[in-house]
């Protein structure tokens, strides 16, 4: 279907106009980022790209997991736990960092010490602009991340939060809606059953996607 953006490439091949839209799948580089098929990132045709300026402390082990259709908006920020302070003990300074006596005197210390896994983003979450995600943080399929919003715990899918600390503002359907949605996945169905039904996704009812979803 060549009307349909390719997400192969770094910017929609539909839109040779929209140069601040950037496929992230095919700019990220680490091995600790995994971005599906579709989600973007907002540039806005000046900020450097995403992996240096958005994903801080990216260091590994703990790895960014983000779904598919997924939008991030300008400025948005992962805080991965590379960047953590210990906080078991008296001091947060990180002696380990600098190698050399420190080290050897912290190492086994520092590694004994509970830190946050993974953060994941879902599928077809729209993150506003400036957001800063913590680390470790899990934020579901259809959630919406206000603009400035700082995330310190998980969000629920189709939740809405906002605030520093972001806060739940309601849920954006009700509970038996939710889980028709995540039944229904749209995010993995093929591109061309996608584009059939594009309009439906978009504005529908989530029983409307259930029964396009139950019609094969």
């Amino acid at each position: 279907m060549t009307s349909v953006p390719d997400p192969g490439r770094l910017t929609p091949s539909t839109r040779e106009d929209l140069t601040n839209v950037v496929f992230l799948k095919n700019q990220v580089t680490s091995p600790f980022l995994e971005v599906g098929d579709y989600t973007y990132y907002d540039d806005e045709g000046t900020r450097p790209p995403f992996e240096q300026a958005n994903v801080r402390y990216l260091y590994g082990p703990q790895r960014l997991v983000i779904g598919r259709f997924t939008a991030i908006g300008p400025g948005a920020s992962f805080l991965m736990p590379g960047g953590n302070h210990p906080m078991v003990g008296p001091s947060t300074y990180p002696f380990t960092m600098f190698g050399g006596a420190w080290t050897d005197a912290t190492l086994e210390t520092f590694l004994g010490i509970e830190q946050a896994g993974d953060t994941a983003v879902g599928n077809d979450v729209w993150i506003g602009r400036e957001a800063t995600i913590l680390p470790g943080v899990t934020i579901g399929d259809g959630a919406v991340i206000g603009a400035h919003a700082v995330v310190t715990k998980d969000v629920g899918p189709y939740e809405i939060v906002a605030g520093n600390p972001a806060r739940t503002i309601r849920t954006r359907f009700s509970d038996d809606d939710v889980a028709r949605l995540l039944r229904v996945r749209w995010w993995d169905w093929p591109v061309e059953r996608i584009t059939t039904h594009a309009a439906t996704i978009m504005a529908g009812t989530p029983e409307e996607l259930e029964r396009v979803a139950d019609a094969g």
